[in-house]
């Protein structure tokens, strides 16, 4: 039995979420302006099927596989929005699975901390891939379950608000974002990503689908 946890479209790249995206991913690197797709399911191994009929049925690039034991990602972008729907509908027909089958995503954490001390943000931009952050700016901290919504979320936030992206983490237990900016445009973030998250369609842990 494959496990849909989490599953998004994203209908055009924002520039900071792509350039992190090309950061550390190790396949073909999106770029702004593309439309995405992100699918995260367990077993691991199932990963390995999913990307074999993507890519041989569709023209999407993969851009980031991770094969762990007990979780499997895949994400995939290109230019061609319909494409990339068909990726996704691929993906699913090969594990038996509708979008609605996917886990409903959970906010477990919304942190803002301001006026970081220049201390603070050595330590911060030390473990960061993304831009940095001075001494006296804001930081928000933004955790999801699973972790794969997090990349909805960080596309969503630079939508929204003049912010800037330190790190994304959108594989294992859960997701992990951080923002820094000005406190207004980073409540304008938050604000943006809980709209988007709480809009999802998904099933409850236990099965029971949930709006």
């Amino acid at each position: 039995m494959i496990d849909l946890r989490t599953y998004t479209y994203i209908d055009v790249l924002q520039p900071q979420v792509a350039a992190f995206q090309g950061t550390i991913s190790q396949g073909f690197l999106p770029v702004e302006g593309q439309a995405s797709l992100f699918i995260e399911i367990a077993p691991g191994i199932a990963i390995n099927s999913i990307t074999d009929a993507v890519l041989k049925q569709t023209k999407v690039k993969p851009g980031m596989q991770i094969v762990e034991r007990e979780f499997g990602i895949l994400e995939v972008h290109d230019f061609d929005q319909a494409e990339v729907r068909a990726a996704g509908d691929t993906m699913l027909a090969s594990i038996g699975k509708k979008e609605s089958d996917r886990l409903k995503p959970q906010i477990v954490a919304g942190e803002m901390i301001t006026g970081i001390d220049p201390l603070q943000s050595m330590l911060i931009n030390r473990m960061r891939h993304g831009d940095m952050i001075k001494g006296g700016e804001a930081m928000y901290i933004f955790e999801t379950y699973p972790a794969g919504y997090v990349l909805l979320a960080a596309n969503e936030a630079e939508k929204a608000a003049n912010i800037k992206i330190l790190e994304i983490r959108a594989f294992g237990a859960f997701g992990r974002l951080h923002l820094a900016g000005g406190e207004a445009d980073l409540q304008e973030a938050a604000k943006a990503m809980n709209n988007a998250l709480a809009n999802l369609e998904g099933r409850s842990e236990g099965g029971k689908s949930e709006r």
